[in-house]
C-alpha cells in the first residue's frame, strides 16, 4: 500500500489514505482499523490536585475520573465560546490532554496561568507520547484511542497491524462527520458555544458545578434556544470537486451559515458538517459554492 499525506490543515503531514479509501472506512466500521495520530499534541498535567482543578476548569465532570478512561472536555471563555477542545484520560498520576497542534501553545499558557498554589504541574508531553486510533467500534468520541510512549509506537503499530487494517483520516474524516462530532477550529468559529454543537451531555456535563462560561451555556438550555445549529449537509455528488471547509452556506441569496469538515463517504457519499441560522427552514435546499446540499438535523431547531 502507497500512503497519501494530508498536505495542510491541522492534519498536515499524517496520512490521509492508502489508495483504497472505501475499503479503509469498511474496516473502520467493523472495527477492524487502526491510525497513526501521532502529529496531535499532548499536554501531560500531574500533581494531587490535577483532577479536582480540571474538573472546575473544564466543561467536564472529572472528579471522580477512573484510570485509563476517556473522555472529551472543553475550555470555554467568560461569555460560553468554545476556546479549546481536547480529549483527556488519565492513568492514576497524570492526565493526558490531547488535541490539535494549534491549539496546545495557548491552552498550555492558559493552564500554567491558573496552577495558582494548587499541586499541579503542566508540561507539552508530545515529544514523549503519541496518540493512536486503536482497534474497535467508533465510541462517542472517536475513539478508541491508545496513548503510546513514542519510544514503543513502531512496536504498538507491529501488534495493531497483526490484526487490523491501518487507515488514514480519509476514513476517520467520514466517521466523524457521519456521526456528527465536531472538530474545533472547522466545525466552529470564534462565535461558537457547545449548545450548537449537541455535545451538551457529553463533552459537556450538565449536572456539575460552575465553569467559566456556564452561564450561558444553562441559560440557553433552561430558557431558550441557540442562535446556530449544526447539521448535516448531504451534498450533491454529480459535483467532481467538493468545496472548502469555510465556504458560505447559502439559502437563495442569504448567507445562513458556514462549511465544516467535509468527506466522502463509503455508503453516503459526499456530506460535511456545517453550523447554521437556528431559523433556517430544514427542508431548504441550501447551496455551496454552486453544490446542492440537503439537512439532516444534529441539533433540532
Amino acid at each position: 500500500m502507497t500512503a497519501v499525506f494530508v498536505e495542510e490543515g491541522p492534519d498536515k503531514g499524517a496520512i490521509w489514505h492508502f489508495g483504497e479509501p472505501n475499503k479503509e472506512q469498511r474496516a473502520l466500521a467493523e472495527g477492524k482499523a487502526w491510525a497513526d495520530l501521532s502529529h496531535l499534541s499532548v499536554i501531560a498535567i500531574s500533581g494531587e490536585d490535577r483532577l479536582k482543578w480540571l474538573h472546575d476548569l473544564t466543561t467536564q465532570y472529572l472528579v471522580d475520573f477512573g484510570a485509563g478512561t476517556w473522555t472529551s472536555a472543553m475550555v470555554l471563555d467568560p461569555q460560553g465560546h468554545v476556546e479549546y477542545q481536547f480529549n483527556v484520560v488519565d492513568d492514576g498520576t497524570t492526565s493526558y490532554l490531547v488535541m490539535d497542534p494549534q491549539f496546545v501553545e495557548g491552552l498550555s499558557a492558559y493552564l500554567n496561568k491558573m496552577r495558582f498554589m494548587l499541586r499541579v504541574e503542566v508540561r507539552d508531553a508530545t515529544e514523549d507520547f503519541a496518540v493512536m486510533r486503536a482497534p474497535g467500534v467508533a465510541n462517542e468520541i472517536g475513539g478508541p484511542f491508545a496513548l503510546v510512549p513514542r519510544a514503543e509506537l513502531e512496536e504498538m503499530k507491529s501488534a495493531f497491524n497483526s490484526t487490523a487494517m491501518q487507515v488514514g483520516t480519509w476514513a476517520l474524516d467520514a466517521e466523524r462527520v457521519a456521526a456528527g462530532r465536531p472538530r474545533h477550529g472547522i466545525d466552529t468559529d470564534f462565535k461558537t458555544i457547545p449548545n450548537e454543537l449537541g455535545v451538551l451531555n457529553g463533552a459537556v456535563h450538565m449536572n456539575k458545578g460552575c465553569y467559566r462560561g456556564q452561564e450561558t451555556v444553562a441559560k440557553i438550555y433552561n430558557l431558550g434556544k441557540p442562535p446556530r445549529r449544526l447539521v448535516m449537509l448531504h451534498l450533491d455528488g454529480h459535483a467532481v470537486v467538493m468545496p472548502p471547509s469555510g465556504t458560505p452556506v447559502m439559502n437563495g441569496e442569504v448567507q445562513v451559515g458556514f462549511l465544516g469538515t467535509v468527506a466522502r463517504h463509503h455508503e453516503l457519499g459526499p456530506i460535511a458538517l456545517a453550523l447554521v441560522k437556528r431559523n433556517t427552514p430544514v427542508d431548504a435546499q441550501l447551496m455551496v459554492e454552486g453544490v446542492a446540499a440537503m439537512q439532516e438535523i444534529i441539533v433540532e431547531a
